[in-house]
Parts: C-alpha cells; sequence; structure tokens
C-alpha cells in the first residue's frame, strides 16, 4: 500500500490490492507482549490531575440534569444560565435524592423530593467538583478518587482547531479495567487481523522506543476500508498524553491532523467485576472543499461516524473483557 504524495488527488479513495484474510502477512511476532507492555506502563504512570472524561459535551444540556458513575463516585452535570459547565456529588445533601432526574431552572438544580435549589456556590455537606468543557468532552475531577497531585485542567491530546472540524463521540462500556482498554488501543498491530471490516494493509512502521519526547509513539500505514475493495490510505501515530487516553493522529494522508481520542474512565465495581466507559471521541479534519458539506451534513454524518466506532468497540472491548478476566486469574501470558 503506498501513501497519497504531497499533490492531493480529486478523490481520496484508491483501489486496495485483492488480499485474503488468511493470507495476510502474521503480525503477532511483531506485536510483542513485552513491548505492549512496557508501553501500558507508561501510559498508566503519566499524570492525569484527577481528570476523568464523563460524556460528550452536548450530552449535558442547559434544560436537564445529566448524571453518572465515575470511579465508584456518583456525580450529577448540569449547565448554568451562561452555558457553562458544572458537576457535583448526584445525591441530593437533604436526603439523598438522585439529582440526576431533578430540573435545572435558572442555571440551578432543583431536587423534585422536596424542591431544595442547588447552584455552583455549593450547600451544606454537598461541594461541587470541577468541571471542565473542552468543546467536545465533559471533564470532571475527582482528587479523592484519583489521589494524585491536581491539575488546574485536563492534559488533552493536540486537536484541529474547531471550526474546521466534524466529531463526533461514541460510548460503551464493558467489564474491565482501564488499563484493558488502553493496552487494546496500544495494539495497532490487530487491525487487519480482528477488524478486516474496517482495515486493510495494516503495518506498523515505528514503535515505542520508551525514551525520548514521546516515548510511546507507534505510526502505521493502513487504509480505512469504505466498500469492497476501495479504500482511504494514511498514516497514523498513536500516543498516551495521560494514563487514561489514547490518541490516534493522522499525519499523513486523506484527513491529515485528524485525530480519533479513546478515553477509558473507571465507573466502578459491581459484584466484584469492574466497568469501564470507553468514551471515544472522533474529530475530523480535511482541507477538501467539499468537507464543508459533509460539516453542514453533521446530522447525517455524525450517527454514521458513531457506528463505526461502535462497531470496532464491540469487538475490541470484548478482548479487553476477556485480558481482564485473564490477567486478574493469573493466566495472563504477558
Amino acid at each position: 500500500m503506498s501513501l497519497p504524495n504531497s499533490q492531493p488527488r480529486r478523490l481520496p479513495l484508491r483501489r486496495l490490492p485483492a488480499t485474503r484474510w488468511s493470507r495476510q502477512s502474521p503480525t503477532w511476532g511483531e506485536a510483542s507482549p513485552a513491548l505492549i507492555g512496557a508501553a501500558v506502563k507508561r501510559a498508566l504512570a503519566r499524570p492525569s490531575g484527577n481528570w476523568y472524561v464523563f460524556a460528550a459535551n452536548a450530552e449535558v444540556r442547559p434544560d436537564r440534569p445529566f448524571g453518572r458513575m465515575v470511579a465508584g463516585t456518583e456525580i450529577v452535570a448540569w449547565r448554568d444560565g451562561e452555558g457553562r459547565l458544572h458537576a457535583a456529588p448526584g445525591a441530593c445533601p437533604h436526603l439523598g435524592a438522585p439529582l440526576c432526574r431533578g430540573a435545572v431552572d435558572s442555571g440551578r438544580l432543583v431536587c423534585r423530593w422536596h424542591g431544595l435549589a442547588l447552584g455552583p456556590d455549593g450547600f451544606p455537606g454537598w461541594e461541587p467538583y470541577p468541571a471542565y468543557d473542552d468543546g467536545t468532552l465533559a471533564w470532571v475531577r475527582l482528587d479523592r478518587a484519583g489521589g494524585e497531585e491536581p491539575l488546574p485542567r485536563p492534559v488533552l491530546p493536540e486537536r484541529p482547531a474547531p471550526a474546521t472540524t466534524l466529531t463526533a463521540v461514541e460510548s460503551l462500556a464493558g467489564r474491565c479495567e482501564p488499563e484493558d482498554v488502553v493496552a487494546n488501543r496500544l495494539d495497532p498491530w490487530h487491525g487487519s487481523w480482528f477488524h478486516p471490516y474496517s482495515f486493510v494493509g495494516l503495518r506498523v512502521t515505528e514503535t515505542a522506543s520508551g525514551s525520548g519526547p514521546d516515548p510511546d509513539r507507534m505510526v502505521a500505514e493502513v487504509a480505512f476500508k469504505v466498500a469492497g475493495r476501495w479504500g482511504v490510505p494514511v498514516r497514523a501515530a498513536f500516543s498516551c498524553p495521560e494514563p487514561r487516553t489514547v490518541a490516534m493522529h493522522i499525519i499523513e494522508g486523506e484527513g491529515e491532523g485528524s485525530v480519533v481520542e479513546t478515553h477509558a474512565t473507571p465507573l466502578g465495581v459491581r459484584d466484584g467485576v469492574p466497568s469501564t466507559a470507553v468514551i471515544e471521541a472522533i474529530v475530523a479534519s480535511s482541507e477538501r472543499p467539499g468537507f464543508a458539506l459533509a460539516a453542514r451534513a453533521a446530522p447525517v454524518v455524525r450517527p454514521l461516524m458513531r457506528a463505526a466506532a461502535r462497531r470496532l468497540w464491540r469487538d475490541d472491548l470484548s478482548y479487553a473483557e476477556r485480558r481482564y478476566a485473564l490477567r486478574t486469574s493469573g493466566r495472563w501470558p504477558g
């Protein structure tokens, strides 16, 4: 597979070589368990400042509260009259009612049990958490759960300018820990084998060195399959800005500058088994004139982007869950 040259093609699609799934070059020899494991350990050791992604920013609407468990902590999020994001404990300080089932009135939460109105100024026994809206995702800082030195804002991957992007966010949950999701994402070698419906001819050209400014950077060449033998070839770089995020940047080819961010958020433990949300943000960008039309058709295009991410992560979460089961039973071979 060859990548596009510096002259943009009129159409980004390429006719790909005819291949059979079983005749691909095996990648198990390159996908070293030691290499992947070392990259995961370095990622988990990075500071997060106790920040957790909990939703797409569009999910927290101005007309109603949003509730979620994050790292075993029940939170509620809402927006004030200026549209600013706020987050706080999810139980009403009066008698413990779920505030996510309340209402938002004049920028304040109103509990449906007895009408207690709560705002960002807090209430005795109820103190809001720091919250951050990065334009695509909503974050909450939970210092007690994270146990790290707090940071004033989350550690974010580099993104293209918002004015030139089309974004979509998909969320799924699995019975595993964040490290199992991160490990899956730091194994690009499985792409063409495990997801032949989406990836063709994946080849890793640069592996994590463990040193330098980006010790976990991996680079892969791959074609994103569109239909039949038609696909879009790109070169993508993987990196970990913080312990629960893996970013894949398109560094060459169609959509250069676009990024897919995979965020692994611990939810809690039920029946002794942890649950983790995979919240994936696709931030697509292109200099092609036609991309502006796609951006204007976002209500139609965005569900297709989410569906593609959901299909991939249904498969990958099954693998992450298996990795967790093997790892915690002492049977993990890596």
